[in-house]
């Protein structure tokens, strides 16, 4: 628990300058959201530790560090696909939002993959989508999630893990952003635990682990600043009305009913098809 909350202060004084908070007055003006993750073609995972760190020279031996970063880099690659580690960020970002509009009306993210023709495969795009086609499912705004870089890397014997990034909402027409926030969890500045690599050259999913709790602990802190205090308790979904089979999250829009079939006349059979 002690390092998830460090790990959760530290996201909390990356943003710098180039972060913008959201305003409750802005989040008011915004009706059909569509959440998006993606992860940058050349984001990773990298292998930053034999190369970078010559600590390990001696455990090496005739392995030479480039070979050496090849493998490990292989075995995180096997540790958690890409697709998941950018699915891991959105799907428990909108977990944690509050039952109220905008995010109850927030479009499934099934026909957003459907209509940009994206995030149904492993290898997600590195180019921004055209989210201008969103407008024709009656989006108005993007909050959109992008890891640019991640994997391991070391520093004087100490290896850990790494993953940057940024967050942001727009609105898609104009693209006016009313929220950034970007984010750098690194577990070698942190001094966190040593996370040895060739443990992790052995068992991947000591990676796993280390990576998908950095991500929860962003899913949480964008979650909060997706909540601004400024802003007027949001309109619930109709308490009487059962689910929200329309608007909730992984739901397909229901399919229009069928027209009903006119009675046949006396002694005629069905009409053939067209």
């Amino acid at each position: 628990m002690g390092r998830i909350s460090f790990l959760a202060l530290l996201v909390l004084l990356t943003g710098g300058c180039a972060s913008q908070r959201l305003a409750g007055s802005d989040l008011d003006r915004i009706s059909r959201p569509a959440f998006i993750s993606r992860i940058e073609i050349e984001a990773g995972p990298h292998s930053l530790v034999f190369q970078k760190d010559s600590a390990y020279k001696g455990k090496l031996k005739k392995l030479e560090p480039k070979e050496a970063d090849r493998r490990l880099q292989a075995k995180l690659a096997g540790a958690v696909s890409r697709f998941e580690v950018s699915e891991r960020l959105r799907v428990n970002t909108f977990r944690q939002l509050p039952e109220e509009r905008p995010w109850v009306d927030a479009l499934a993210p099934a026909r957003v993959a459907t209509m940009l023709e994206s995030f149904l495969v492993e290898e997600v795009p590195a180019n921004a989508p055209d989210y201008d086609l969103l407008t024709r499912l009656g989006a108005d705004s993007v909050v959109e999630f992008v890891i640019q870089d991640y994997g391991m890397r070391s520093d004087q014997g100490r290896a850990g893990a790494y993953m940057r990034g940024y967050a942001r909402m727009f609105k898609i027409n104009g693209r006016a952003e009313i929220w950034r926030r970007p984010f750098e969890v690194d577990r070698v500045s942190e001094g966190a635990e040593h996370l040895d690599p060739f443990k992790v050259g052995k068992e991947p999913s000591l990676f796993r682990q280390e990576l998908t709790g950095m991500l929860d602990v962003v899913a949480a802190q964008f979650a909060e600043e997706l909540r601004p205090p400024d802003r007027k308790p949001g309109t619930p979904p109709p308490e009487d009305a059962g689910p929200d089979s329309t608007h909730t999250t992984g739901r397909e829009l229901p399919a229009p009913p069928k027209p009903a079939e006119p009675d046949l006349a006396p002694g005629e059979l069905p009409d053939p098809d067209p």
